[in-house]
């Protein structure tokens, strides 16, 4: 039968449930718009998203669900020291293994949920030094979009060659 959950625990999930619409809307809208940005970004080889139209499961997605979701799966060009430095730089996700808190997350699965596995299984099985994030509530675009830009590539580009890549995305090289 699985757990029982107490009468508090239940009044927070029925409580819960009455914005689960608004909540997710806001949440595959974040999602989308970070997905759309990191699409478009040179240093960024690949991103999975199946909100694109580009995604092999794009069609199937649109008929079983209402929207496409808050996860997103991408590729930083470089190699898992460059993975680990967009870590030790984001200031917008939390590196943590979770699904359902209220927190934007990021997670490296090489890294974390599959660090036991070696390497090369890593290669076979398609788990490679990915970035995955979950985006949630909290809403990044209602920063100037600008903004949010110019942190994403300082967090990607926390070196001397930020300012190129400012350049390249023809953004203001000012904070």
């Amino acid at each position: 039968m699985g757990g029982v959950p107490g009468p508090f625990s239940c009044y927070l999930a029925l409580r819960g449930v009455k914005t689960l619409h608004l909540r997710m809307r806001e949440h595959e809208k974040n999602a989308f718009e970070v997905a759309k940005f990191l699409n478009s970004s040179p240093h960024v080889e690949r991103v999975i998203y199946p909100g694109f139209e580009s995604h092999p499961q794009h069609e199937l997605a649109k008929k079983q669900m209402s929207g496409f979701g808050g996860m997103i799966t991408f590729f930083i060009n470089g190699n898992l020291e460059t993975a680990k430095k967009f870590f030790r730089n984001t200031k917008l996700f939390t590196l943590a293994e979770s699904l359902g808190g209220y927190e934007s997350l990021a997670e490296h699965p090489a890294l974390m949920t599959h660090a036991s596995v070696p390497p090369d299984q890593r290669v076979v099985l398609g788990i490679s030094d990915t970035l995955q994030l979950a985006t949630t509530i909290p809403n990044y675009l209602s920063m100037e979009k600008e903004s949010i830009q110019k942190r994403a590539l300082r967090i990607i580009h926390p070196d001397s060659s930020y300012i190129e890549a400012l350049k390249q995305a023809k953004l203001e090289t000012y904070d």
